[in-house]
């Protein structure tokens, strides 16, 4: 890698050090460990002999080497083979054995190409049977009664005998001579060793007797004997494999392998693989974005040519490697700063700092007009959906007027036409026809219309517009929607409002041609998504209200909260008001986030669309409460690069670059080094139950947002087996209320998902969402610690 060279001066370094002394955490591991199954590191290390070639049993050892100097030459006289003496009582059978061998003496001496074992042989069958001669103490008697009929053909008793071949057992005077082995030579020795040799004798010839055979069998011959076994082969195969002392020591009693087997299996059982992923980072952005005020360094950091990792230069100018580069494991830890904070273009001048719009997107097409009977006292009224939301707008308005009378309040109504309502210095536009068709005009139109004055100086004119607010028409949500947010992108931070009771069915963004038309629904899918993406680069936060018992499709139009971090809603008319309350409530703290997530190549992404080392989310806008998580694990894909071994340290470095409200691009920089195992139990027993629900929530809905209905019940089955796991090994009472609160939450998902699906789409082969099944799933997507707690309490 090339060498950076980069200045920095001496207050910068004190800065860093403080930064990583006084930042709070933020970055939160599931499991204190980094986790590598058993199976992926046995698997790396057999990929470097996978390529090795085995040799064959019967080929001599590859250590052999053969002798310099050629064999002796063979003996020229042989000795003549003595006849054994035999008993007195000796069978017909082996008087003619006796003859034979008589004629053998006659013959002139033959000569053997093996001369040396041949000589062996007739030495060994001249020795006397007397008791003068010792028994060698290697040699071995045969036992058991040979059978004629399991004799050679040339042994066996004539036809004629009257004795039956199985009535006579053979006699013990039958001697034959068999090399028994005698010392093994050692095969992995080296010729220069001196116990080294590649003629070690095999046996020693010792003399075996067989019993003899009663009946008589003219011309019999003894049978010749086993030749030895070569010195350059093995005693025992190469394809036998020894079992280990585990396996002998299981052939114990009964009663103490059971005895083994209970008092070790639970410990056996904490040493399996994790089921699930315990690999998971919590990012809480809205601790770490606050806008409190700290110190931070101005200018761009140095980063790593290649990956893009933010490194340490404060006094060590020069970077010759980079930590997250490297395909092996660093012996030493990386010079990277724990926590730092740059201010990015520090030159740069922001721009004016206006106060955030919230503008009120108000449906008053013809079904708004749609009464519900409640209670007023002791009577019973109807009231129109339009009045419900008229009450929640003019309820909001006081309260901001009353607390924050600074805030820049707009109203927009769509029907068959749009209407951006002026002020008292300033007349109402008015959008139709053809002009609602036209995306490139109605964000001129957006430009060209003026920003809302403080609420201070609108706030009676305001209230005056949304008490006369009539409903009729038809629902051009789409247009009403593009309006809103090219207004609001005046100014980073702001949020639109959109409420609504029905589906979108004028040209632009139409919903309601699903049975009809898939040309024109695909066409309105893509509307809605580029105008999310349009709304997250403004930094325009969009919310979608929509009133219980109609179908607005927000499995669609739920893509614009979905993208920009914003809120998708379904509630009763006399709910309309705290809804809109808690969507006011959740500001905007920071706007055009990005967080990278940068591991070493041992390690791999999990669950994002880029597969890597490197994984990179668009937030968009952060609230206070926003968190993600994200899931990594040992690379399995790249056999090149060995996963990291279990007592190794890893680092893992965290890059958000977010805008802050005042314009400024500023970049945060977490790194923490974490300890490898493969310990299962270890992982166990520092597993956050809480982040792993809050992970399995987050992701299961992020594919079933997607109509990936089983990748998202696997997601979920697999977690909830860690789950599961951690409880039986800790035994711990939170963790079973935690597992409780994840089985409720993730109910949908498992039991349900068919209840919140359409019968048929017409985009895909998977099936669409219902209204309720879209809020449920894009709430779930966007959850975090909190809000899971505070539903499952609401459930109890």
């Amino acid at each position: 890698m090339v060498a950076l060279y980069i200045q920095r001066s001496k207050d910068s370094a004190c800065i860093m050090s403080f930064l990583s002394q006084t930042d709070r955490i933020t970055m939160e591991f599931a499991c204190a460990f980094v986790y590598v199954p058993p199976a992926v590191i046995q698997k790396d290390g057999q990929r470097s002999s996978a390529n090795v070639i085995k040799r064959s049993a019967l080929l001599p050892p590859v250590n052999r080497i053969r002798p310099s100097t050629p064999p002796p030459p063979p003996p020229t006289n042989s000795t003549v083979a003595k006849s054994p003496k035999l008993p007195k009582s000796t069978p017909k059978i082996v008087e003619q054995l006796e003859k034979s061998k008589v004629k053998k003496v006659v013959k002139p001496s033959p000569f053997y190409e093996n001369a040396k074992f041949h000589s062996k042989l007739e030495a060994a069958s001249s020795i006397n049977t007397t008791a003068q001669q010792t028994t060698s103490p290697r040699r071995t008697v045969l036992s058991y009664l040979l059978y004629p009929a399991l004799l050679p053909p040339h042994m066996r008793p004539a036809a004629s005998s009257q004795s039956s071949p199985h009535s006579k057992p053979l006699d013990n005077s039958q001697t034959f001579t068999y090399d028994l082995p005698n010392n093994e030579p050692d095969l992995n020795a080296h010729r220069w060793d001196p116990n080294y040799s590649y003629s070690t004798p095999e046996g020693t010839g010792g003399e075996v007797k067989l019993p003899a055979i009663t009946s008589n069998v003219p011309g019999q011959t003894p049978a010749p004997a086993l030749p030895p076994r070569p010195a350059f082969m093995k005693s025992m195969p190469e394809y036998l494999v020894l079992l280990p002392s585990s396996a002998s020591s299981s052939q114990k009693s009964p009663s103490t392998s059971s005895l083994s087997q209970s008092s070790t299996a639970k410990g056996s059982a904490d040493k399996e693989p994790l089921p699930g992923n315990p690999n998971v980072v919590l990012v809480s952005l809205g601790k770490l974005l606050s806008e409190e005020s700290g110190e931070f360094i101005r200018g761009e950091p140095t980063c790593c040519s290649q990956c893009g990792s933010v490194q340490d230069s404060c006094y060590v100018n020069v970077l010759h490697a980079c930590h997250f580069c490297q395909s092996r494991e660093l012996t030493s830890p990386p010079s990277i700063p724990p926590s730092a904070l740059f201010l990015l273009n520090p030159d740069e001048k922001p721009p004016c700092a206006a106060g955030a719009l919230l503008l009120f997107c108000i449906d008053i097409s013809g079904s708004m007009s749609i009464t519900s009977q409640v209670t007023a006292g002791e009577h019973f009224v109807h009231r129109s959906r339009l009045q419900f939301v008229q009450e929640a707008v003019l309820q909001c308005v006081q309260r901001l007027s009353e607390q924050q009378p600074d805030t820049r309040v707009g109203l927009i109504t769509f029907n068959y036409q749009v209407t951006m309502y002026g002020y008292e210095n300033f007349t109402s536009r008015f959008l139709s026809g053809a002009e609602l068709t036209d995306s490139n005009y109605l964000k001129e139109a957006a430009a060209s219309f003026p920003s809302p004055p403080p609420l201070s100086q609108t706030k009676d004119f305001l209230q005056r517009q949304v008490m006369g607010l009539s409903e009729s028409g038809t629902t051009a949500l789409g247009p009403a929607a593009l309006l809103a947010v090219a207004m609001a992108s005046r100014q980073p931070g702001s949020k639109v409002i959109i409420c609504t009771d029905g589906k979108a069915n004028t040209e632009l963004g139409n919903l309601e041609v699903e049975d009809n038309d898939a040309r024109t629904l695909l066409s309105s899918t893509i509307f809605y998504q580029e105008l999310g993406e349009y709304a997250a680069n403004q930094g325009v936060t969009v919310s979608v209200l929509s009133i219980e018992g109609t179908d607005c499709r927000l499995d669609e139009l739920g893509r614009l909260a979905d993208r920009t971090g914003g809120k998708v809603v379904i509630a009763s008319p006399n709910r309309l008001h705290p809804e809109f309350e808690q969507i006011i409530e959740n500001r905007t703290i920071v706007t055009h986030c990005t967080v990278t997530l940068l591991l070493p190549k041992s390690l791999h992404m999990r669950g994002e669309r880029e597969a890597g080392c490197k994984g990179t989310r668009e937030v968009g806008n952060v609230d206070p409460d926003t968190e993600i998580t994200f899931q990594f694990g040992a690379n399995e894909q790249d056999a090149d690069v060995p996963a990291p071994a279990s007592g190794s340290r890893v680092s893992v470095q965290l890059q958000i670059r977010y805008r802050q409200r005042n314009g400024q691009t500023m970049l945060r920089v977490i790194t923490s080094e974490r300890n490898v195992t493969d310990d299962s139990s270890a992982a166990l027993s520092s597993l956050s139950l809480a982040i792993i629900q809050l992970n399995s929530s987050q992701a299961s809905a992020a594919l079933a947002v997607r109509g990936r209905f089983l990748d998202a019940r696997r997601e979920g089955e697999l977690q909830r087996k860690l789950i599961e796991r951690a409880i039986e090994h800790n035994h711990s009472a939170q963790d079973k209320q935690t597992y409780q609160e994840w089985v409720k939450t993730m109910e949908p998902i498992y039991n349900n998902i068919h209840n919140f699906t359409r019968r048929k789409s017409v985009i895909s082969d998977s099936q669409s969402l219902t209204d309720a099944g879209a809020a449920l799933l894009y709430a779930m997507k966007h959850s975090n610690r909190k809000s899971i707690s505070l539903k499952n309490k609401h459930k109890l």
